[in-house]
């Protein structure tokens, strides 16, 4: 049986902020290295291909292998594992850093991966049995999805501010003192706690085939050519189900997915995530591309969204969510996503930041700050502590393959609507057809959100609102 948390309640929160500082410092690492791309492709001298895998080096060791550090931190402590990986990353951080050739940065970006994966995958399960019910849960998932959604946002200014005034190198250094730092904090502040053991799940056949699927499936999304090893990837996933549902100590229990709420808010937020972070990608590019802003500009043009985010999730969306459920707070929020990105696809060769970015960056900032923290509240409901971990490493895992799968699509959509030709308005016509398509994809996680999701009355949410007040 894992042991709880068993902290002081204040020190709760202390443990918190430091949870969310290393998960910040991954957040960012996922965004901060884009504008800092074609700094890096002179310096090192890489091909447009070799500059693609500075990316999907991280994409693929970090979306195949969350899932199994999930489990991991049930099996031999959640503690544990998320400061083996924050080690790993904050080294691995130094490496890319010192990185002078071509192999040596994706090398050393794949071990990043490995290091975001395993502290990441257990973060929001040590919250959840940290804040085990109510208002304080519902206010650390806020805080935790702010980080989640602000910090990819902020990478971008971070990102431009660096490489703009030091060098590129300078987004990778920048993490090892302050992985350090939550490193030592987080050895004084995290309870040790102890896990379930190898024996209750150590399922090696599983474990191989569930990593192999996903390391397949995220390289056949940032390879679009590799459609040949997706089947190999879906055939490994179907074998890893019929493992789980035969092995005598599985490595996931099938009924933890019979939950509506916890298989439909991953579903849903793989499909919301795609259209967020895809537009992310594309408005960076025509910001820089089409506007001529530079990588400063860019980061600072992102800013709002940061801002809107930080106050929906901290201020707001803790208490909608008490009050009225987390299937209502998340249904109009998807609304205002899609029509942020609809409005982006207006956006064209001689648009303006304040009339046609701004207002769309608003509208989703405003969608995200209240999209992340409901889908997450959903998706560990009613999830027991032994399961935590691994349900952790689902929400993460949905949320990269749906990021990495938004990021691919609609960059192939733009491209294919250029055809090739670089002038602004064929780059408008390209980025537009994607918005729009990243609107669609806004809408269709509404209508299953509307359709899979149960609905909880508003009376029923109010009850408990009091009871968590009588008791707290």
């Amino acid at each position: 049986m894992t042991d709880r948390f068993a902290l002081h309640p204040d020190n709760r929160w202390f443990a918190l902020v430091v949870l969310c500082v290393g998960f910040l410092m991954i957040v960012l690492d996922s965004t901060i290295v884009n504008v800092a791309l074609p700094s890096i492709q002179t310096d090192l001298e890489l091909s447009s291909g070799g500059l693609a895998w500075v990316i999907n080096a991280y994409l693929i060791a970090f979306g195949g292998l969350l899932l199994l550090a999930g489990r991991v931190g049930d099996l031999i402590g959640r503690r544990q594992v998320f400061l083996a990986g924050l080690a790993l990353f904050t080294f691995a951080s130094l490496l890319c850093g010192l990185a002078m050739e071509p192999w040596q940065l994706i090398a050393a970006r794949f071990l990043q991966g490995v290091g975001g994966a395993l502290s990441s995958a257990v973060i929001l399960g040590m919250i959840v049995t940290m804040f085990p019910a109510g208002r304080e849960q519902a206010k650390a998932i806020a805080v935790f999805s702010f980080v989640g959604s602000a910090g990819a946002s902020l990478g971008l200014l971070l990102g431009g501010v660096l490489t703009q005034l030091l060098s590129w190198h300078w987004i990778f250094i920048v993490n090892v003192p302050i992985g350090v730092a939550a490193f030592v904090l987080a050895s004084r502040l995290l309870a040790r706690e102890k896990g379930l053991g190898l024996r209750a799940g150590a399922d090696v056949p599983g474990a191989v085939l569930v990593t192999g699927a996903l390391m397949l499936g995220v390289y056949t999304i940032v390879d679009a050519e590799s459609w040949a090893l997706g089947a190999v990837a879906v055939a490994l996933l179907a074998a890893f189900v019929v493992r789980q549902a035969t092995a005598e100590r599985p490595l996931l229990r099938l009924g933890l997915l019979k939950s509506r709420d916890v298989a439909g808010a991953n579903v849903v937020q793989m499909v919301a995530v795609a259209g967020m972070l895809g537009m992310s990608f594309l408005a960076v590019l025509y910001l820089q591309r089409v506007l001529g802003y530079d990588a400063f500009a860019t980061g600072v043009s992102f800013l709002p969204i940061s801002l809107a985010i930080g106050v929906l999730s901290l201020g707001f969306s803790a208490r909608l969510i008490m009050r009225f459920g987390a299937r209502i707070v998340l249904l109009p929020a998807l609304a205002a996503m899609a029509a942020g990105l609809w409005m982006l696809g207006q956006a064209g060769v001689d648009g303006q930041y304040w009339v046609d970015v701004l207002p769309a960056l608003l509208l989703m900032g405003v969608g995200a700050g209240l999209v992340i923290p409901a889908l997450m509240t959903l998706a560990m409901s009613g999830v027991a502590p032994e399961d935590s971990g691994f349900a952790s490493g689902l929400v993460n895992t949905t949320q990269q393959v749906g990021g990495a799968f938004g990021i691919a699509i609609l960059a192939s959509v733009a491209a294919n609507e250029t055809g090739g030709a670089t002038d602004p308005a064929a780059l408008v016509a390209g980025y537009s057809a994607a918005f729009e398509l990243a609107a669609g994809l806004a809408v269709a996680a509404l209508v299953l959100a509307a359709v899979v999701l149960r609905r909880r009355p508003a009376v029923v949410a109010e009850a408990e609102e009091s009871r968590v007040a009588v008791t707290a």
